[in-house]
């Protein structure tokens, strides 16, 4: 039996992970225990005034959740603003997980916030599908995320993913924080799942934050950013394997 927590990204919820969950049941042979965390201002947590929360609130009642599911050495499994959780997550609970599990997870560099991240790939690629979204003042809300989250879906899965965003939103110190570190990441094992695909976090970015985190192991699927909802039974896979190390 192997135990897997899994952290959501940012203007998703807990539901970004019903598919994978899923498919790790079914590979599990139904031995799988899993608990889909939310951060406060996303799914069962939809609502809250989280206009002062600190970074160290997010990290406490996270913390909490974990403590009350039980588990044995979970996976900590993060997908996209992810990254910016699981660091301060093995900070707050050291030596409680068995591997950290990077799916295309953001490492913002210390005292970068997340727009100046975004900002970096905008310059750095300015003909790039991130650059041609963002620097057009036209560009819908709706028609930036189709680029950045959808690219690989079909156009009726697209309108179906996307009718589900801007429901959630995480407390906006997390868009504002910049006190970042990794070091102590240094001996915990750890893998980053590397989206070929992704137009929001590009492969290249993909392989310098996986740097950031001190990943050991580095696996690929043929994906865009969503692979959770598009490669469920692939990502299922490599996280029982990485279950096993």
């Amino acid at each position: 039996m192997a135990d897997f927590i899994f952290q959501h990204g940012g203007g998703q919820a807990g539901w970004i992970w019903d598919e994978t969950i899923a498919a790790l049941e079914r590979q599990s042979g139904g031995t799988a225990r899993c608990l889909a965390l939310e951060v406060p201002g996303c799914g069962t947590k939809r609502g809250r005034d989280t206009a002062r929360m600190t970074f160290d609130d997010i990290i406490g009642e996270l913390s909490a959740d974990i403590a009350a599911a039980g588990f044995d050495k979970p996976l900590l499994v993060g997908h996209s603003q992810a990254g910016q959780i699981m660091p301060k997550l093995e900070q707050a609970m050291p030596g409680a997980f068995s591997r950290h599990v990077y799916v295309s997870c953001i490492a913002n560099a210390k005292g970068h916030a997340i727009g100046d991240m975004m900002s970096l790939q905008i310059e750095q690629d300015p003909e790039g599908p991130l650059a041609k979204v963002f620097l057009d003042p036209d560009c819908t809300p709706r028609e930036r995320f189709r680029v950045m989250f959808v690219n690989d879906m079909a156009r009726d899965e697209q309108e179906v993913f996307l009718d589900k965003l801007e429901k959630d939103a995480w407390p906006p110190i997390a868009y504002s924080e910049t006190d970042w570190s990794y070091d102590h990441l240094a001996d915990v094992p750890s893998t980053y799942v590397l989206c070929l695909q992704d137009q929001v976090l590009t492969p290249h970015w993909q392989r310098i934050f996986a740097e950031r985190f001190r990943c050991d192991r580095l696996v690929h699927i043929d994906a865009a950013h969503q692979v959770q909802n598009t490669r469920p039974e692939a990502l299922a896979e490599v996280l029982l394997a990485e279950s096993r190390r």
